[in-house]
């Protein structure tokens, strides 16, 4: 959520803002907007005056009373004082609530370094390793896996209806391996606390990091609407929520938190797109990363975060590349995202495996999430951040169309083979 005073103070900085994102609406947005903060801080007078008015009136019919003379017009004057009163206060709550409504709606504004445009202009600043060619045809991951009997994707589709995959033998021991090591990196050497949330979440968590109303109202939520509860799409929502509404001590600072948990995606709007597979499904493991950071540091904190889901490829020893998304591609709640693409031969395609981004203070300000710089000083928001470190689906992918051996079978990455008990799955 944006701060509205400086929208106030500097309109043509947030028209621009919503430019760059490529909002079509961006003056309309913010005629509307300035608008209703008008009508808002003039209903505030307007109610403060009255108020003290009915208070003046209300001392003058007393002392009326205790000279016994006649106060019949003054109590006629505060009855009609109360009615305005209640009606400027019924009109500056439907005020309120739009102003809220549409602020909800306004994504985070983009940093400066960030392209303009959409997807067609996200740039690669950097890559690692080569490409694999293989010295045969490369077969894609689900003719690999259903060879190998451990993609059970018609089991899955049975289950759940399609984009549920279902894996089996070394295939769930391959997630359950990637999974503690991604945990055991990140925790031993790249200094976060493990965390397990909640798999499910309050509309108040979906909005405190932005996921409401957009993600929800786009479709791609699953709702249980009995329980005023969501399936989270990823753990950034919970992980960052646990300090909702909290003043945190500046010492605490940096708080990094990484965890497992399953992702639930409708991808309402992706319907098409890529559904062979494992290369777009509507349940998924991932290991996200989140880190509370101060502003001034938070920048800097990007870059770091950013390393760390690209250590996890390195070590995987796959060749993959780093995309700075352009402003019309940016999520809703970054100001700045670096996306992970790797390698996969056997479907052709560099796979997103990671997203990460910085939310400024766009996420803190939705949640209430604030530090205290020194004892006794005025709290100020915190930065969150958030990156895959790794999503698992485009992992598996990447490593089983990677290492795939022309006999069918497929060699364990060198990282992995402590934690799977075996260099080849046959």
């Amino acid at each position: 959520m944006l701060d509205l005073r400086q929208i106030r103070q500097d309109p043509d900085a947030f028209r621009a803002a919503l430019a760059r994102r490529g909002r079509a609406d961006a003056e309309e947005v913010a005629a509307r907007l300035l608008e209703l903060d008008a009508e808002r801080r003039a209903l505030i007078a307007e109610g403060d005056e009255l108020k003290a008015r009915r208070n003046a009136v209300t001392q003058q019919v007393a002392e009326r009373k205790r000279a016994k003379e006649d106060a019949t017009a003054l109590i006629e004057e505060m009855r009609g004082v109360g009615e305005r009163i209640k009606e400027a206060d019924a009109r500056l709550r439907e005020v309120e609530a739009a102003v809220d409504d549409l602020l909800l709606r306004i994504p985070n504004p983009v940093h400066p370094s960030v392209p303009e445009g959409g997807e067609e202009n996200n740039v690669v600043v950097r890559s690692w390793g080569e490409p694999r060619t293989l010295p045969f045809e490369a077969r894609p991951h689900w003719e690999i896996g259903a060879q190998l009997g451990i993609l059970d994707l018609p089991g899955g589709a049975k289950v759940a209806g399609s984009g549920f995959p279902a894996y089996r033998g070394w295939g769930a021991r391959l997630q359950r391996a990637l999974i503690n090591f991604f945990l055991d990196l990140h925790t031993r050497e790249h200094g976060y606390t493990e965390a397990e949330p909640p798999y499910l979440v309050t509309r108040a968590s979906m909005q405190g990091t932005g996921q409401y109303p957009k993600f929800v109202e786009d479709g791609d939520a699953y709702e249980l609407p009995e329980d005023g509860l969501y399936l989270i799409p990823t753990s950034e929502v919970p992980l960052v929520n646990l300090h909702r509404d909290e003043i945190l001590e500046a010492e605490r600072l940096p708080i990094a938190l990484t965890a497992f948990s399953p992702c639930f995606r409708r991808e309402a709007g992706a319907a098409g797109k890529d559904t062979r597979g494992l290369l777009r499904v509507h349940q998924f493991a991932k290991v996200e990363m989140v880190r509370f950071e101060r502003a001034e540091e938070s920048w800097e904190a990007l870059e770091r975060i950013t390393g760390h889901a690209e250590e996890v490829l390195q070590r995987l020893g796959l060749a993959y590349r780093v995309l700075l998304l352009a402003a019309g591609d940016t999520g809703f709640s970054a100001a700045k995202t670096y996306d992970l693409e790797v390698w996969a031969p056997g479907v052709g395609k560099w796979l997103e495996v990671s997203s990460a981004s910085n939310c400024t203070d766009f996420q803190a300000r939705r949640a209430g999430i604030r530090y205290r710089p020194e004892p006794g000083a005025r709290p100020e928001l915190v930065h969150t951040l958030n990156a895959s470190g790794l999503a698992l689906p485009r992992t598996v992918v990447a490593i089983l169309e990677n290492y795939q051996q022309e006999d069918g079978s497929v060699t364990v990455p060198e990282a992995l083979r402590p934690y799977l008990g075996t260099d080849r799955i046959a």
